[in-house]
């Protein structure tokens, strides 16, 4: 046997009890003692190794999106988008790609239950011959902010009030009132669709803009959008309570069962795509984040499909190990100037050193399946055997285009320019039929009508949606006995 081609797995049992050193275990029920009543050795190796592993089986939780389930399966491109890039994965109609999704609530912890009014997460990671390709998404099309400087501050307003350990909504809307561009994304978390039904029934987005970038060097901006084929449902607060006390990992158990039964999920990936040269021709910003780029003017275009065809095979390894970065990117395919991506690059990665260690990529589960080699040396948990040799820099692999943008400019920090916070979600509410628009103001009379919320808080809130709609803003105040601010 070659020692260095043997890995650690739960295929290698033997047939009896053996340490972590792989030396026999006689007895795994009684401690070593001196005589049968007589105090415990500290020499009973095999209890301090079982004792001590159990002590430190739980890693890092993950900030945000700790609640999460995973499932495997393939890409198959449909349609041939060869013209927008030179991505190997999407290079011809009927390629196919492995891949490994995971699906989560974002706010709250490990265990919590998968019925809470929450955005969900949605990332794939595609194995590709380039290597791994993370497209780091979520289930709405928009975010609450539109610069990663405040992310830390958003995320605190929503986790639980740290006195009490109670997520209280006068924290949310407090912090919130003095971003308006957070609305937008209210008119999702706080519509009927805010709490998903399960992982299955509900959309994923790309949320960020990223590039495509052809053979010949002409990039375009694009954001990724997936579709699934038995369709969006979700859950009402009622509902909600009903399912959730049933049992909290339903959307969990739901996504296993479902596999396991041969109803394979099934997603069809779709992109949006604008040439850098006409971001200009709308009246926002393409690169924010808390804005959708309407399909009647940036059509939808068919890719491909996804689907999860097989459950993991250990929940820590391939769920809790499991780790996504938007900046892992592969030739075709590369970043935009969006402020929110731009910040996400450097977070995502610096939170799986902490959590997993600064070898993580060499973990089964996020370890590409081709070829890759480079100086990358030690490190905790380092198990990858280097040669000798340090690779020359004359070894590099073929260039491919990136976007050929010149940035000029003075260092300061600003805000987008072309803010527009008020149209889209204007044109979104008055889309819905009656029922759920008066829904919508329920959830709104309940987040305002806490005892910390002042009137302030109140009144800038009727601004702003009275400023989206109207009547939304004269039934709000109404209810809340207050006046407009703005």
């Amino acid at each position: 046997m070659d020692p260095y081609k043997h890995i650690p797995s739960s295929a290698f049992d033997s047939p009896f009890f053996t340490t972590n050193y792989g030396a026999p275990v006689s007895n795994n029920n009684s401690s070593l003692t001196v005589g049968p009543r007589g105090p415990i050795l500290l020499e009973d190796y095999h209890l301090v190794e079982k004792l001590a592993h159990f002590d430190r089986e739980r890693i890092p939780e993950r900030v945000v999106h700790a609640r999460g389930a995973s499932a495997k399966g393939f890409f198959e491109v449909t349609h041939d988008i060869s013209h927008l890039t030179c991505a190997d994965f999407l290079r011809a109609p009927g390629v196919q790609t492995p891949l490994i999704v995971r699906f989560s609530t974002v706010i709250h912890e490990r265990s919590s239950p998968e019925t809470l009014r929450d955005p969900r997460g949605f990332s794939v990671k595609l194995y590709t011959r380039e290597g791994n390709f993370d497209l780091v998404g979520n289930n709405f099309p928009v975010f609450f902010i539109h610069d990663g400087m405040k992310f830390p501050d958003l995320i605190h307003a929503f986790k639980p009030n740290p006195k009490s350990h109670i997520q209280e909504k006068w924290r949310i809307v407090d912090f919130l009132s003095h971003h308006p561009e957070s609305l937008h994304m209210f008119t999702f978390v706080f519509d009927d669709i805010g709490i998903s039904q399960d992982y299955r029934h509900m959309e994923g987005s790309s949320v960020n803009t990223f590039s495509l970038i052809n053979k010949a060097g002409k990039a375009h901006y694009v954001k990724f959008q997936w579709k699934p084929t038995c369709g969006v449902k979700s859950l009402l607060e009622e509902e909600a309570i009903k399912v959730g006390g049933a049992n909290h990992s339903h959307a969990t158990k739901d996504l296993y069962d479902s596999i396991a039964a041969g109803n394979y999920p099934e997603w069809k990936l779709y992109v949006q795509t604008i040439d850098p040269d006409h971001e200009d021709r709308f009246d926002f910003d393409p690169l924010d984040v808390t804005k959708t780029w309407p399909e009647d003017i940036v059509p939808l275009q068919p890719v491909g499909r996804m689907v999860l065809n097989k459950n993991i095979d250990n929940f820590f390894a391939e769920n809790e190990q499991l780790a996504f970065c938007p900046a892992l990117v592969v030739p075709g395919v590369y970043y935009s100037d969006d402020k929110m991506l731009q910040t996400r690059i450097f977070s995502y990665s610096d939170t799986q050193r902490h959590r997993l260690g600064p070898n993580y990529l060499q973990l089964p589960v996020n370890a590409p399946k081709c070829a890759h080699h480079n100086n990358h040396h030690d490190g905790f948990m380092n198990f990858m055997h280097r040669d000798e040799e340090v690779f020359d820099p004359v070894r590099h692999a073929e260039r491919f285009p990136i976007p050929p943008a010149i940035c000029n400019g003075r260092r300061e920090k600003c805000i987008i320019e072309k803010e527009n916070n008020f149209k889209q979600l204007g044109e979104r509410y008055r889309s819905w039929a009656p029922d759920r628009q008066e829904r919508f103001i329920c959830r709104w009379i309940d987040a305002l009508s806490g005892p910390r919320v002042t009137h302030e808080i109140r009144s800038i809130w009727v601004s702003y949606w009275s400023q989206t709609d109207k009547s939304l803003g004269e039934k709000l105040a109404s209810r809340l006995n207050v006046k407009p601010t703005m």
